[in-house]
């Protein structure tokens, strides 16, 4: 990313950003780990800036490392869910079955035939957090 970050000469200086500084870091890594998921799940930009809640146009920043904003709180919410969710489905399946799961129809009872992603964006934050819960109890983490 072509991101100008605040400069420290060194980690000791690290704890001398502004909670801010610190907030933009935690959301450019997040941002940084979604392009690959995104690039993983084989998502279209339309149904992976819907999925975080941003305009088409953000999105293409985002994934391009042009952007220059800040996340809200309920999109650094839907990444780490989804981000939650990404590692959860590869602790459970293998990594063919972990990338391609949320784009499949599941008869599971959170999608009734849905494809996870799709209810996801229909649902948002909430049934991000069910959906990433929903694999967690698969994988017996609840």
């Amino acid at each position: 990313m072509n991101q100008q970050l605040p400069h420290t000469d060194s980690a000791d200086n690290a704890s001398s950003l502004t909670d801010s500084d610190k907030k933009r870091v935690e959301g450019l890594v997040a941002i940084k780990a979604y392009v690959r998921l995104v690039r993983a799940w084989k998502l279209t930009n339309p149904i992976a800036g819907k999925l975080i809640s941003v305009s088409p146009r953000t999105w293409t920043q985002m994934k391009d490392g042009t952007w220059s904003g800040s996340l809200n709180q309920d999109q650094s919410m839907r990444l780490s869910a989804i981000i939650g969710l990404y590692k959860a489905l590869h602790l459970y399946f293998g990594d063919d079955i972990a990338d391609s799961w949320v784009t499949l129809p599941n008869k599971g009872p959170l999608f009734s035939g849905r494809k996870p992603v799709d209810a996801m964006i229909e649902g948002g934050l909430p049934m991000m957090m069910d959906t990433r819960n929903y694999v967690d109890a698969l994988r017996g983490g609840v």
